[in-house]
């Protein structure tokens, strides 16, 4: 069993590393070089050109990773936020759970909240992901003062992006044209998913030798149980048999007396 477990982790593993991302699908908002704070969210479209949340958090962490960035924290979210930034789609975040920054309530986004609206889900849950440009950042908050936001659009759109910020087909920022270049991005590693795997295989293994034991130890009450019964038993036959045999020799014992006296008689 355990083998069994081995081989279908190591199956797994092959699959998500031989992943490939086709950067044609790729979508970047507010759109190329027009990151707020430094920070631009990167969704994937399907055949209709819409959004739809495709990256766990493994894959966020490593797409952003594989674009020359890094993925944005909350503290990062934050600033954007104040800047303008908003969307109505959640993407992951560096501290491992997905956000929709709002600037204005809506019953369709965000649970009608605003600020940054946080989706603490499991690590293998698809969503979008938020990336940050560092170069980007510098520039901008060293140009622009605190209370004027920048670029400040609403991203309101649940299904897709607006079309005056979306390019039709992934446009690379010019920092990170170099990376690119391949029509496919492969997948080196994605230590959160294993990770994940790994934790519930033990928690599997662990189960069944719990249930393994119990029932071990249940089987071995059984035969205890069935083991004193039958002793009990034993003991109640030889108990019965002796004042069987007592009988018997108290009552060939009259009867001698008996034919001893008869006898006498005579």
């Amino acid at each position: 069993m355990i083998w069994l477990c081995i081989t279908s982790l190591l199956s797994f593993t092959q699959v998500t590393s031989d992943q490939t991302i086709d950067t044609s699908r790729i979508r970047v908002f507010p759109g190329e070089n027009q990151s707020i704070a430094g920070v631009f969210q990167v969704s994937k479209v399907n055949d209709l050109n819409q959004p739809q949340y495709s990256f766990n958090a493994s894959e966020a962490r490593w797409l952003c990773s594989s674009l020359g960035v890094t993925i944005a924290s909350k503290a990062q979210l934050q600033e954007a936020l104040t800047r303008g930034l908003e969307t109505c789609r959640y993407g992951w975040i560096d501290e491992h759970y997905a956000v929709i920054p709002r600037i204005k309530a809506l019953s369709n986004c965000g649970q009608n909240q605003k600020g940054l609206v946080a989706w603490r889900a499991v690590v293998t849950k698809k969503f979008d992901v938020f990336c940050f440009n560092e170069s980007d950042a510098a520039t901008q908050l060293k140009d622009a003062p605190t209370d004027s936001p920048l670029n400040r659009s609403d991203y309101s759109g649940q299904s897709q992006f607006p079309s005056e910020t979306a390019n039709p087909t992934w446009s690379p920022r010019s920092t990170l044209s170099t990376r690119l270049t391949p029509k496919t991005i492969h997948s080196e590693a994605q230590p959160v998913g294993v990770m994940a795997i790994l934790l519930t295989l033990t928690f599997a293994l662990l189960f069944t030798a719990i249930i393994i034991l119990a029932y071990r130890k249940m089987r071995r009450s059984c035969v205890m149980s069935s083991d004193m019964k039958q002793q009990q038993e034993d003991i109640q036959t030889e108990d019965w048999t002796c004042v069987k045999n007592t009988k018997e020799t108290k009552t060939a014992a009259q009867e001698d007396e008996k034919i001893q006296v008869e006898d006498n008689a005579s």
